[in-house]
């Protein structure tokens, strides 16, 4: 079978790129601009072109059709109207990922299922994954389109960790912070529940779902089973480096109206609330799916891997000059109280 992954090199795709190159069952292309080629496996095959350049791609899809079509990197609803353009006709089956921050927000009930609502007031990006998911499904509904939807939580590599409060440049200044002994900002008091998902983990389920003909005109969530809250994230981290656990606890309300930092949106609409994922329907769509890479075990994988590759180590001393005065105004602040 043949499938075409619109990406393929991000941290969710570039697992199931890697586990794909020499599957027996699948032949894999990728369209992409070919920035990463050296990170691509040998036995997949790369058609390069811009999906931004409709034309361009038309020409280099030419004649072209596939058993399944991937689209990593579809944000807005025009770019699903392109992918419609493009893919209607030439492929069996459409996979499209959205994001479990589409879920309704703040929750209504800490355990989600894929019939919980979507609908989110604070972050644009989650309003727009569920308009583009509004449109394949109409898509479905209308034109026989055979999209499968699928949303991934806080998914991670041993690129990158899963971190709540960062400057946007990752997560290697929360670890220097750690090493230099300063106190790391955690939104609330670090106890509300998250699931973080190592990418290995995703890519068998998301295969699973690839060819599947139960997956048509359905949605998923695809998340480890294990929830953990953002104090054990932290302190796991800061036990690989050795070094204590100083955490400094701000209100996710405080860092979003005193930084720079889009905060209301990948706080308030998403990592401040506390979430467990119901991931029956994927198991019972890909029998024998299980996520196998513990939180402390992805977690002390990444941090040996940031700590041996210098390309992953990118400093943002804007953000930790930021963190420093935040923490100084707060403490300024229980000193004036205290003074009364």
């Amino acid at each position: 079978m043949k499938a075409l992954f619109i990406g393929g090199t991000g941290t969710i795709s570039m697992a199931i790129t890697r586990a794909l190159a020499h599957h027996p069952d699948w032949e894999l292309y990728l369209l992409n601009r070919g920035t990463r080629m050296a990170e691509i496996p040998q036995g997949v095959k790369v058609i390069t072109a811009d999906i931004g350049n409709e034309a361009q791609t038309a020409k280099a899809l030419e004649g072209m059709c596939f058993d399944c079509v991937c689209d990593f990197i579809g944000f807005v609803p025009e770019q699903l109207e392109r992918d419609w353009r493009l893919f209607g006709g030439r492929t069996k089956q459409f996979m499209y990922i959205s994001s479990a921050s589409a879920y309704q927000t703040p929750p209504g009930d800490y355990l989600i299922t894929e019939g919980t609502p979507l609908g989110n007031p604070c972050w644009e990006y989650s309003r727009n994954k569920i308009a583009c998911e509004d449109y394949l499904m109409k898509l479905w509904r209308e034109h026989g389109f055979p999209v499968t939807i699928v949303r991934p939580s806080h998914t991670y590599d041993e690129r990158n960790l899963p971190i709540g409060v960062n400057g946007g440049r990752g997560a290697w200044q929360i670890v220097k912070r750690m090493l230099e002994g300063k106190p790391v900002i955690i939104h609330g008091d670090g106890t509300s529940l998250w699931t973080i998902t190592f990418n290995t983990d995703f890519a068998r389920g998301f295969i699973g779902l690839m060819g599947n003909c139960h997956a048509i005109g359905e949605v998923y969530h695809i998340t480890s089973d294990e929830t953990v809250t953002w104090n054990q994230i932290h302190a796991i981290i800061a036990d690989e480096l050795g070094v204590p656990f100083r955490p400094y606890y701000v209100s996710s309300d405080f860092l979003d109206a005193a930084g720079p930092y889009d905060y209301r949106g990948s706080l308030l609409g998403d990592k401040a609330n506390s979430v467990v994922f119901d991931n029956s329907k994927v198991k019972r769509a890909v029998p024998g799916f299980v996520c196998t890479v513990r939180a402390d075990q992805g977690l002390r994988r990444t941090v040996r891997s940031m700590l041996a590759n210098p390309a992953l180590q990118r400093e943002d001393p804007e953000f930790d000059a930021w963190c420093d005065r935040v923490i100084a105004a707060l403490e300024a602040a229980k000193e004036a109280i205290l003074k009364g």
